[in-house]
């Protein structure tokens, strides 16, 4: 069997950074394709750009700044007494250093599933939650892959990197169910030329499927996140050894749908692994072969 080639972390993490950027991209091409159909049919489409920035702006500033208390709660979490969790604490401490990294406030969910996550806008208002599960079943090398996971989610501002996104994707749902409720009004008067209905059926189908197209896009960054966490949590460790026992033994559990259904499926993309059954296309994390594989050539 032929051998396939090593992977730099540093390699990469550089390669999911651009291709995340390049995903935003296509995200604000989506907006300038929209925001140039309505021009067409409206003669100023700015009315519709802002107010669909003001809204998405302040409805998702609300769960950024609220993030890390809102995940929390959502899962019930409580804070991870120092003494009785010596070793969570004694690995994060360890990891900080070696990242340069504030150390975050550590947390523990009641749950048997192998999981963590970490939120928060800013490396200094930081949190990391594991399962009591994660503890449990994993040991030190397999934990401290994980927690390093996280920690490069803190470290790559993660947390502001999808706020962004979730403002753009946010615009254009907006803006999309704008126009359309704006053609009730419109009493067809745009239809009086050819030119016109054109770009209103071209309005319609794209206010239509922009938002289901920038969606899977999001999805898309989402997993291409989490290979860069995997790539810095390398980094951070010098070793894919640890996580990849972590990722093997979080593929081989069966997941319990009564302990999955103490999570949100809006907090799924927060953790490592996602809780959920999910295809690949609609799924917040990529494959974990896939991520193994990757990890395994580092």
């Amino acid at each position: 069997m032929e051998k396939k080639d090593r992977i730099s972390f540093y390699d990469q993490i550089a390669r999911n950074k651009r291709k995340s950027l390049f995903l935003v991209v296509i995200i604000i091409l989506v907006i300038v394709a929209l925001a140039y159909v309505i021009g067409q049919l409206y003669g100023d489409p700015f009315l519709f750009l802002i107010a669909g920035t003001i809204i998405a702006i302040i409805y998702v500033l609300i769960g950024y700044y609220g993030s890390s208390s809102l995940a929390l709660a959502g899962v019930k979490a409580i804070e991870a007494d120092r003494r009785k969790y010596a070793e969570y604490y004694n690995l994060v401490e360890g990891l900080t250093i070696a990242s340069g990294l504030p150390m975050p406030k550590l947390y523990i969910m009641e749950n048997t599933q192998i999981n963590a996550f970490a939120s928060g806008r800013n490396p200094s208002k930081s949190v990391i939650c594991v399962t009591t599960g994660a503890l449990e079943k994993l040991n030190r090398q397999e934990l401290e892959g994980v927690l390093s996971h996280e920690l490069s989610h803190i470290a790559n501002y993660d947390m502001r990197f999808m706020t962004l996104v979730a403002v753009l994707i946010g615009m254009i749902a907006i803006i999309s169910e704008m126009f359309l409720r704006s053609l009730w009004f419109s009493n067809g008067r745009r239809d009086n030329n050819k030119s016109g209905a054109i770009f209103l059926i071209i309005g319609i189908v794209l206010a239509i499927l922009a938002p289901i197209l920038v969606r899977l896009v999001q999805l898309s960054i989402s997993r291409k996140r989490e290979y860069a966490a995997d790539a810095s949590a390398v980094k951070f460790t010098r070793s894919p050894t640890g996580l990849i026992g972590a990722l093997k033994k979080i593929k081989n559990e069966n997941l319990n749908p009564n302990e999955s259904k103490k999570i949100s499926k809006t907090l799924a993309p927060l953790f490592i692994s996602n809780p959920f059954k999910n295809s690949d296309i609609t799924s917040t994390h990529p494959s974990l072969s896939k991520r193994i594989e990757i990890l395994e050539r580092m």
